[in-house]
């Protein structure tokens, strides 16, 4: 990962300076960020390189994992998936079991910080169990543009929180008490996920998983989730091939906190054991970063079809290796993409559409660059893990006054 002086050639000393300045306000000052894994998905990924960010500025910033059984997170992944618009029904031993779990952690969980920064819904009851003397912040990296009525019931823990982040204006409730910021997320280009790899390093990594080069790649690095769209993914990619030899690999990481991630792959290799056979799609559920960047840089094209997207880090981490990226126009991809200049955006159910701009990409090497070094620059200037230290230290400011 990269310290804050490595991004100097990158962003200008300038940008720096001010960083450093901003949190003067803020030395000595403890935050507590607290979410429900370790590793796989965008949050993880987040704070694992905000956090020593924030403390090498000179905040004294940490990092706790809530702990759960599989119960457990099978509850919350229903709340999440009601928090994006799917119909669920959570009973009254669903919502005990849900608030109880907060209240067990809470209580080998000493929280003595100046500021307490809560992340998604597993945790988000945790507020209640504690006498409350300090600013709390709740971190929804969920798109919540059409919830179900699964947020009334989150509400009475979400009010008693002092400001809300959320990853787009469209996902700012109406109507609602509780003052809401935005701030999208971001990469950090020194992770082993994003920084520069040589071709030879590449090639032995894509060797050691048994991943050929002979023919164009297409990819989507997605969780096994319903909301990527794995099994349209498929389908796209069998109208491409009818047009061009290539190969489909779907890369997906299973966290402890979403426990579809194993159906969703089990259904997604049926859909797709006579084209497994054949060497035509790979599916992958490796956690292994040098994976990720080595296929992210050899693929003709990345797809994120996602149905529901809160942000997509995936599509800057694809657009910063200036690859060319076709995407779902929703949630916060919409954010990263501008349609025909840096990627392509397609409505999410629009199969052919996928699968025309993945056609047209293939057949024209200059579009792809042009996509490709476009999309660079953007995440250069938007999305890299600096500007979102810099809106970190103005929001921790704000509430500490």
């Amino acid at each position: 990962m990269y310290k804050i002086e490595d991004y100097r050639g990158i962003i200008s000393d300038q940008e720096i300076y001010k960083i450093y300045q901003k949190a003067r306000k803020l030395y000595g000052v403890r935050i507590i960020n607290i979410n429900s894994t370790y590793q796989g998905g965008g949050v993880a990924e987040i704070l694992n390189s905000l956090i020593p960010l924030l403390n090498q500025v000179g905040v004294i910033a940490g990092w706790r994992i809530l702990h759960g059984n599989p119960d457990f997170f099978h509850i919350t992944k229903e709340i999440h998936n009601g928090m994006q618009g799917q119909g669920i029904r959570l009973t009254k031993n669903d919502k005990k079991m849900y608030v109880k779990t907060n209240g067990d952690f809470s209580v080998f969980t000493h929280i003595n910080h100046d500021i307490v920064v809560i992340h998604d819904p597993q945790p988000l009851p945790l507020i209640q169990y504690y006498r409350k003397s300090q600013p709390w912040i709740w971190r929804c990296h969920i798109d919540i543009s059409n919830p179900t009525p699964t947020l009334e019931f989150l509400k009475q823990f979400i009010i008693k929180y002092d400001r809300m982040i959320v990853s787009s204006k469209d996902y700012i409730m109406n109507n609602f008490p509780v003052s809401s910021k935005i701030i999208a997320p971001a990469i950090d280009p020194g992770s082993l996920k994003n920084t520069e790899l040589s071709t030879r390093t590449i090639k032995k990594c894509l060797n050691q998983f048994n991943i050929p080069l002979d023919k164009p790649i297409i990819c989507q690095i997605s969780r096994f989730d319903k909301w990527k769209d794995p099994e349209g993914v498929l389908k796209v990619f069998d109208l491409v091939k009818s047009k061009i030899d290539c190969r489909l690999i779907l890369c997906g990481s299973m966290a402890s906190d979403d426990p579809e991630g194993f159906i969703i792959y089990d259904s997604i290799k049926n859909k797709a054991k006579d084209l497994l056979k054949k060497g035509d799609i790979i599916l992958t559920t490796v956690e292994n970063n040098i994976l990720v960047n080595s296929l992210q840089r050899v693929s003709s094209v990345i797809l994120q079809k996602s149905i529901k997207e809160g942000f997509g880090l995936t599509v800057s981490e694809a657009l910063w290796k200036a690859r060319p990226v076709i995407a779902s126009n929703v949630g916060g991809i919409s954010l990263q993409i501008t349609d025909g200049e840096n990627g392509f955006l397609c409505d999410p159910f629009d199969i052919k559409a996928f699968a025309n701009r993945a056609i047209e990409i293939l057949k024209k090497p200059k579009l792809a660059s042009r996509l490709g070094s476009r999309g660079k620059e953007h995440v250069r200037k938007y999305f890299l893990m600096t500007r979102l230290l810099n809106d970190y230290l103005d929001l921790l400011t704000e509430v500490l006054n």
